[in-house]
């Protein structure tokens, strides 16, 4: 059975794996400028390529955290109609049964259409530099496996290398990995420096997580990204790991096994 990714936009992105369809961060919002109390005004502008209507059956839900270029109004609604999604605990007490929250390292498992297993594991996350993502509050990745299946770590809004050195230490090396990159910044927050993976600590985490493939997400449709999808494949490309990034437009859809 075949595993594919189709990005949505932003941080959103649909995964499929094991026979179940598993959406990141959902973002379905129009472009418009939004206020973070500690960012303030946060423009996203560009459209999702796709409704959740025109996407289809989703199963899952994974949502790293609830700032609002990761989880906007729309995704708020989307999280009350997909039958079961996955969140930090603080997001989850804002929504019904079928927004679970997991702390740090806590598994749940669910079944596949062929009779498999697929397990989800709450991963930690750093969202920007020491003293920042204290601030910025909680944020979680997900480490997910299965027999016969591919293994796959999304990183969520982490930052730093210590959290992707942790976790290879505990859960090994991944088959895949889905990495919110974009070098996200605010001049108002950590003096400018980057609070989500920037390119050049994209490879670094690809190389710690020996990963087969990398599929880059969260670097377009909002303005505080600050690189693309065209200079993290040229990056890649010239570490001659060209074979492993997966860098798409919204609306494309790659293979990935």
């Amino acid at each position: 059975m075949s595993t594919s990714v189709t990005l949505v936009g932003g941080p959103t992105a649909v995964l499929s794996i094991g026979g179940v369809r598993i959406i990141t961060d959902p973002t379905f919002d129009a472009p418009q400028t939004y206020h973070h109390p500690i960012a303030g005004p946060v423009v996203k502008n560009a459209a999702p390529a796709f409704t959740p209507e025109e996407l289809g059956q989703i199963d899952i839900a994974l949502a790293s955290h609830e700032h609002i270029d990761n989880l906007d109004v729309s995704g708020r609604g989307f999280l009350t109609m997909v039958p079961l999604a996955y969140t930090t605990e603080e997001v989850a007490s804002n929504f019904g049964p079928n927004v679970v929250g997991l702390a740090e390292h806590e598994a749940r498992t669910v079944p596949l259409p062929d009779g498999g297993e697929l397990t989800i594991t709450a991963l930690p996350a750093k969202h920007g530099p020491e003293g920042v993502w204290e601030a910025l509050g909680p944020v979680i990745g997900f480490h997910l496996a299965g027999p016969g299946l591919p293994s796959v770590y999304v990183s969520g809004d982490n930052s730093q290398m210590d959290v992707v050195s942790d976790i290879v230490d505990q859960y090994g090396p991944v088959d895949i990995a889905v990495l919110f990159v974009g070098g996200a910044k605010f001049d108002v927050i950590a003096d400018g420096s980057y609070i989500t993976l920037s390119n050049e600590l994209a490879l670094e985490a690809a190389q710690r997580l020996q990963a087969k493939k990398v599929v880059a997400i969260h670097e377009d449709s909002w303005a505080h990204f600050s690189q693309s999808a065209a200079e993290i494949r040229e990056l890649f490309e010239h570490a001659g790991l060209g074979d492993v990034i997966v860098a798409l437009n919204p609306g494309d859809t790659a293979e990935l096994v």
